[in-house]
C-alpha cells in the first residue's frame, strides 16, 4: 500500500485541502488560519460554518500571548494538547487544577464541578490572561458569572465545550457577553478543538516553527 509517511508533507497536503474548503467563507487571513487547524484537528469540514469569533478576539488573543500570558485549561487534555514549546518561547504558561486536592474539596463544599471550582479558585487570576474551556460546560458558566459579577476579564476566552447538556447554552451566553471569544456554535466542540484554536494562535505568532 502506497502512503505518505513524511510528517511535514503530510500537514501541508491537509492544509491545502482544506484550504480548497475554505477559500470561499467570509473569514479574514488569521481568522481562516483558525479554522483551518480546527478542521484538522477534527476531520470535519462543518467547522468552517460554526467557528464564531468576537470581532476583536484574535488581536486580544494574540497581544496576550505576546506578552506572556498564563493559559488557564479546564481539562488535563486541553493542557496535553496545546504546544508547551510554542508557549514557553513566550513566557505562556499552561494551568489546569481540576486534579487538584484543594479544587475537589471546593467542590464538595459548594456542590459544584470540579471545573467549576478550578476557575473559582483562580479568580482575579483570569484577568487578563487566555481561558481555554474544551469540556466543561460549567466552567464556562462560571467564568461569565465572575465576569458578570465580579469584573473579572480574560484577554481572551475560548469556549468550546462539547456536549448535550448545557454546551450550546453556555456557548451562546458567551457569545452575547462581552467578553472576546473564540467558540463554536451548538454541541461540536471538545478538547483538541480547544487546543488547535490555541496552537493556531501560537503559531501565527510563530510562523517559523
Amino acid at each position: 500500500m502506497q502512503f505518505m509517511h513524511d510528517p511535514a508533507a503530510i500537514e501541508a497536503r491537509s492544509m491545502a485541502l482544506i484550504e480548497e474548503l475554505v477559500k470561499d467563507l467570509a473569514f479574514g487571513p488569521e481568522e481562516k488560519a483558525i479554522v483551518k487547524r480546527v478542521i484538522h484537528a477534527s476531520g470535519d469540514p462543518e467547522y468552517g460554518e460554526l467557528v464564531s469569533f468576537h470581532p476583536e478576539s484574535v488581536a486580544r488573543g494574540l497581544a496576550a500571548l505576546q506578552r506572556g500570558a498564563p493559559i488557564f485549561t479546564d481539562v488535563q487534555m486541553v493542557a496535553a494538547g496545546i504546544n508547551k514549546k510554542a508557549a514557553g518561547r513566550l513566557g505562556c504558561t499552561v494551568h489546569c487544577a481540576i486534579g487538584e486536592d484543594a479544587v475537589a474539596g471546593l467542590a464538595r463544599r459548594e456542590g459544584i464541578t470540579r471545573a467549576m471550582a478550578a476557575f473559582r479558585r483562580w479568580g482575579q487570576g483570569l484577568q487578563d490572561s487566555l481561558v481555554v474551556i474544551g469540556n466543561a460546560p460549567t466552567a464556562l458558566f462560571e467564568v461569565l458569572r465572575l465576569h458578570r459579577e465580579e469584573g473579572i476579564t480574560p484577554a481572551l476566552v475560548v469556549g468550546v465545550p462539547v456536549g448535550f447538556v448545557g454546551a450550546a447554552e453556555a456557548k451562546e451566553a458567551l457569545r452575547q457577553s462581552s467578553l472576546p471569544y473564540i467558540t463554536v456554535v451548538g454541541r461540536k466542540g471538545g478538547s483538541p478543538i480547544a487546543a488547535s484554536i490555541v496552537n493556531s494562535l501560537l503559531y501565527l505568532l510563530q510562523p517559523e516553527r
